[in-house]
C-alpha cells in the first residue's frame, strides 16, 4: 500500500504542476509577445494586453476573451517602428473617450527618446508618422493628469535637459510645454538636480487631500511636489538610504521605487530595491515609512544558494531592478514579484508579505517563496500579475529569455488558492463622454464606449472589520507609474482574506474630490465613473458581484437540503394519499347491516 500512496501523491503533484501552467489556454500558439502595458482598448470590460513583437519594434494589442485562448492578437491593431520600442502607455490623450497609445522609441543617432501617439477610435488604431515624432526627450516620460481635465499629459526631461510638463488638448495638436521651475516654491533649497535615468517618477496622493502629488527621483534624493489646483509645489526631500547617491563612487545599483501600503496602515510606503555591491550579491529591499528600514529579506534558498537582484544589463525588463506588487494569496497584504539571479541563471520569484515580530520600526517584511511559481524553472526575465479569469484572483504572466538565441517567450501561471478568500476589485475611469456615443443609463462597456479609459493617479481606500473584530484600513494608487515597463494594472484588487463581512466603506479620490460608498459586498468588481468631476455626489459606480466558492457551496447545500425536504414532503403526501385510497376501497367493500 505504501508504494500505491506514493504513486498517487506523485500523480497529484504532477497534475497540479500542469494545471498551474496554462500557457496554451491563455496564449494559444502565439508565444512571442512581450507584455508592455495593460488596458481595456475595446471597452468590453476585459483587460487587454499591449504586446511587443518582431524584435520589439511592433506594438500589437492582444484582446482579452472569455473563451480560450484568453488573449488573442488582433490582426488590425498593430503598428511597427524602425527603432526599438522602450515603453507603451495606453490612455486618452485627446479626450474623445477612446483609448490612444503613447509609444516611445529610442533614436540611436540622436540618443533621444521619440514619443509617438497612436490615436485610437471606435475599434481601430491610427499608426503615426514615425519620421515626425511630436516629442523628443531624454529618458522615458511619466503619464499623469496635470490640470485635472481627465486628458492624459506627460512629465519628463526634454531634449535640452529641462523638466517639462507636456499638456495635451482635445484637437490632437502638439501639446503645450510648461517648464517645471524652482521659483514655483520657496522651499526648494537647491537647484533642480538631474532626473535619474532610469527614473521611477510617480503620480499619486501622498498627503491624503485626494490631489495626486508628483515624486521625482533625482541622482541624490527623492523630491516630493504636492499637487494643487494650479500645478505642483515643492514640499520636501527624501534622502536615499545609507546616504548613497548615483555617482562614480557608488558601485551598487538603485532600482525602481514601488509605492504600496505594505502594513495596511492606510499610508503609502516607498519600497526601494538596492544592490549594495558591484556584483549584486549583497541586496536589500528598503522601505521608507517614517524613515528608511531595511526589511532584512533573506535571499538564500533552502539549498544555501545566494540569490540577488539581476544587475542591470541593458536588456528588456532587466535594464533596471523592478519590483511588481499585488496580493497573490488574498490575505490583504500586498506581495511582490521580483527577478533574481544566482551564479547559474535568472528566475522570477514570489516574495510574500509576512509578519516580522523582531523588527525595529516596522511590522511586515517579505519572504521569498522559492516553489510558489512551479513549474517555471526556466530563465525568466520578468513576472507580472494579471487576472486571467476575471475572478479577482491574481495570476502571473512570465517572460522567459533565452540568452543564446536572444528570444523571449511568454508563459502563463494560474494561481490556484487552496482556500476560499474574498476580494474587492476597483477600477476608476476618466469619466469623459462623447456626444456621438450618448450615455445609456444602467449600461456599461460592451455597447456604449462613453465612460473613458485608463486614468493615472486616483487613490482608492477601504475600511473593514476582520473576523476577529479588529479594524483594517488599506490604500492604493491606480497607475502611479508608466515608464520602464512598470506594467501596472489599470485596476486595484484588495484581498480580504476569509472575512465574509461587508466592506464598511470604500473611498475614491480623484482630482481633489472624493466620494465614499458604504457597505460594499465582498467579491465585487466595482467600476467608478467620476463624471462630473466637480460633483462627487453624481459619480456613478457599477458593481459586478462574483460569487465565491463558499457561497456556491452554500447555495448547493441549501438547494440539496430544500430538495431533500421537498422529496420527503412529496413522499409523505403520496403515502397519505395511498392510505386514503385504500381506506376508501375498504369502506366501499364493507357490508352495511343497516341496509338490511
Amino acid at each position: 500500500m505504501l508504494w500505491f500512496r506514493t504513486f498517487i501523491c506523485l500523480v497529484t503533484l504532477v497534475s497540479a504542476a500542469r494545471c498551474s501552467d496554462i500557457t496554451p489556454a491563455v496564449f494559444g500558439n502565439v508565444l512571442d509577445g512581450m507584455p508592455a502595458a495593460f488596458g481595456d482598448f475595446n471597452s468590453d470590460e476585459l483587460t487587454d494586453v499591449f504586446m511587443l513583437r518582431k524584435d520589439g519594434k511592433t506594438v500589437e494589442i492582444f484582446l482579452a476573451a472569455e473563451q480560450e485562448p484568453l488573449l488573442r492578437p488582433a490582426p488590425d491593431l498593430h503598428c511597427s517602428f524602425r527603432d526599438n520600442v522602450t515603453s507603451v502607455v495606453p490612455g486618452d490623450f485627446d479626450g474623445d473617450v477612446f483609448m490612444d497609445i503613447l509609444v516611445t522609441t529610442f533614436n540611436r543617432e540622436k540618443k533621444l527618446i521619440n514619443a509617438h501617439i497612436l490615436w485610437g477610435g471606435n475599434g481601430h488604431l491610427n499608426c503615426s508618422n514615425e519620421w515626425k515624432p511630436p516629442i523628443e526627450m531624454h529618458n522615458e516620460p511619466l503619464a499623469f493628469d496635470y490640470n485635472q481635465d481627465m486628458i492624459i499629459d506627460l512629465f519628463g526631461v526634454d531634449k535640452h535637459g529641462k523638466r517639462v510638463y507636456w499638456v495635451f488638448n482635445e484637437n490632437r495638436t502638439d501639446p503645450t510645454k510648461i517648464y517645471m521651475r524652482k521659483e514655483s516654491s520657496t522651499k526648494l533649497e537647491h537647484e533642480l538636480e538631474p532626473v535619474r535615468n532610469p527614473h521611477s517618477n510617480a503620480f499619486l496622493d501622498l498627503n491624503s487631500d485626494f490631489l495626486p502629488d508628483l515624486v521625482v527621483t533625482t541622482t541624490k534624493y527623492f523630491e516630493i511636489w504636492l499637487g494643487t489646483e494650479q500645478g505642483f509645489n515643492f514640499s520636501h526631500y527624501i534622502d536615499l538610504p545609507y546616504n548613497i547617491s548615483v555617482d562614480e563612487h557608488f558601485k551598487g545599483e538603485i532600482g525602481q521605487t514601488l509605492y504600496l501600503d505594505v502594513e495596511l496602515t492606510g499610508k503609502m510606503a516607498l519600497l526601494l530595491p538596492l544592490c549594495l555591491d558591484e556584483t549584486c550579491t549583497n541586496c536589500a529591499i528598503m522601505m521608507y515609512l517614517n524613515g528608511w528600514h531595511n526589511l532584512q529579506v533573506n535571499f538564500r534558498d533552502p539549498n544555501n544558494v545566494l540569490w540577488g537582484f539581476v544587475k542591470p544589463n541593458g536588456q528588456r525588463y532587466t535594464e533596471t531592478i523592478t519590483l511588481r506588487g499585488g496580493d497573490f494569496n488574498m490575505d490583504g497584504y500586498p506581495d511582490l514579484l521580483a527577478t533574481l539571479q544566482s551564479t547559474k541563471h535568472a528566475q522570477s520569484f514570489l516574495l510574500q508579505n509576512v509578519a516580522c515580530n523582531n523588527c525595529a520600526g516596522f511590522n511586515r517584511t517579505f519572504e521569498v517563496k522559492w516553489q510558489a511559481l512551479n513549474p517555471f524553472y526556466n530563465k525568466t526575465a520578468m513576472a507580472v500579475f494579471y487576472d486571467f479569469y476575471q475572478d479577482g484572483i491574481l495570476d502571473v504572466i512570465l517572460v522567459e529569455f533565452n540568452k543564446t538565441d536572444n528570444v523571449y517567450r511568454t508563459a502563463a501561471f494560474k494561481n490556484s488558492l487552496d482556500y476560499d478568500a474574498n476580494f474587492v476589485k476597483v477600477m476608476v475611469l476618466t469619466g469623459r463622454t462623447n456626444s456621438m456615443y450618448p450615455i445609456s443609463p444602467g449600461s456599461l462597456g460592451k455597447k456604449k464606449r462613453t465612460y473613458g479609459t485608463n486614468l493615472p493617479g486616483p487613490s482608492i481606500a477601504y475600511r473593514t472589520t476582520t473576523q476577529d473584530g479588529s479594524p483594517r484600513n488599506a490604500i492604493a494608487a491606480q497607475l502611479p507609474q508608466s515608464a520602464h515597463f512598470s506594467l501596472n494594472l489599470p485596476y486595484t484588487t484588495f484581498g480580504l482574506g476569509r472575512t465574509p463581512n461587508f466592506v464598511d466603506a470604500l473611498t475614491i479620490g480623484v482630482g481633489g474630490k472624493s466620494r465614499e460608498w458604504p457597505q460594499i459586498i465582498p467579491n465585487s468588481q466595482m467600476v467608478v465613473i467620476p463624471n462630473p468631476i466637480a460633483e462627487p455626489s453624481r459619480w456613478k459606480a457599477q458593481l459586478f458581484v462574483t460569487p465565491s466558492k463558499l457561497i456556491l457551496l452554500s447555495v448547493a447545500a441549501l438547494s440539496g437540503t430544500c430538495g431533500l425536504i421537498t422529496t420527503m414532503i412529496l413522499g409523505l403526501y403520496w403515502k397519505e394519499r395511498r392510505e386514503d385510497k385504500i381506506e376508501k376501497l375498504q369502506e366501499a367493500h364493507r357490508f352495511h347491516f343497516d341496509a338490511m
